[in-house]
């Protein structure tokens, strides 16, 4: 390619015997010998300042080739990772389990909280959850059968206005599980639910102050001196108290008329023991009645009438 470059070229001596051809075309228009020479010097010199502009438009048109085909390549190659990143960030989405980061710690003494993944949904999002889904025998199901569902699946639920929406499928519970209401937990097992709610409850990141009220309230029940009492009627009377306060509060969140469960409620305690024995009185004047002749029930109901504890 250089050699054709008409920067290198030499200006040939037209006086020489190679170019007497040319000389006797301008000698035959009356020029001299030396005017001859000198026009062919003039119009060989012309013709070179006109290649090397050529040449010069030459090597800037191929300079921009050059530089388009390497922007072209260049955006190529960016387009190209942004489809791969955009691959491989669909894949880590999809399969969050396999890239989660290792945790430089040691194994655990403690067994691990894995409740099932209904329950994780709803303490994401901050909403009221069962305490049966914390209790032993329930993680231990959850345990023993995982959740095959994809995190990431939909389904397609009627809504209260007729329509249809879509729904995580993680966020729904298995119809096949009987859960227990929380007044109808044993006291162990409120025991057992407490502390596997409030670690759940750090593990998606509630609110300090909100947790530490979570776990006030339920200490004061646990601390409460009906808890130690032999009438297992009281223990219920906490398991009631603690069902519908707990419930409750979940429902003011966010209104005008939140507010804290840190301090028991003295005459709502009562109101829940009232409640109680009024349902424990009437299920066994139903047996009475079922059981007896008429005369002994009416009887019965004077008597357990006139013996209805006073609210302590």
């Amino acid at each position: 390619m250089q050699e054709d470059d008409p920067n290198h070229a030499v200006m040939p001596d037209f006086a020489l015997v190679e170019h007497e051809e040319a000389r006797l075309h301008l000698i035959d228009l009356g020029l001299t010998h030396e005017q001859v020479v000198l026009s062919l010097q003039s119009m060989w010199a012309i013709t070179n300042d006109s290649a090397k502009r050529c040449w010069v438009d030459r090597l800037e048109q191929e300079a921009a080739n050059c530089r388009r085909a390497e922007e072209e390549e260049e955006l190529h190659l960016h387009l190209l990772k942004d489809e791969q990143d955009a691959a491989h960030s669909e894949e880590r989405k999809k399969n969050k389990s396999k890239y989660a980061p290792v945790c430089d710690a040691n194994v655990p003494s403690d067994p691990v909280i894995l409740p099932v993944q209904y329950t994780t949904c709803k303490l994401k999002v901050g909403e009221f959850c069962k305490l049966f889904y914390f209790t032993n025998k329930s993680l231990d199901d959850a345990f023993k059968s995982p959740a095959s569902t994809d995190s990431e699946a939909l389904i397609m639920l009627p809504a209260a206005d007729g329509l249809h929406s879509w729904i995580p499928a993680a966020a729904l519970k298995d119809p096949k599980t009987i859960v227990m209401k929380d007044e109808n937990l044993s006291w162990e097992d409120f025991n057992q639910a407490v502390p596997h709610m409030v670690a759940t409850m750090k593990l998606q990141d509630w609110p300090e102050d909100r947790v530490d009220m979570h776990i006030h309230f339920w200490s004061v029940l646990q601390s409460h001196c009906w808890c130690h009492s032999q009438d297992p009627l009281k223990q219920h009377v906490l398991l009631l108290y603690q069902a519908q306060q707990h419930c409750r509060w979940h429902l003011s969140v966010g209104t005008s008329n939140s507010w804290s469960l840190k301090n028991v409620n003295d005459y709502l305690l009562l109101e829940a023991r009232k409640d109680l024995f009024n349902e424990q009185h009437a299920q066994e004047s139903m047996v009475v009645l079922q059981v007896s002749p008429p005369h002994l029930f009416c009887s019965y109901k004077l008597l357990t009438d006139s013996c209805s504890p006073p609210l302590k």
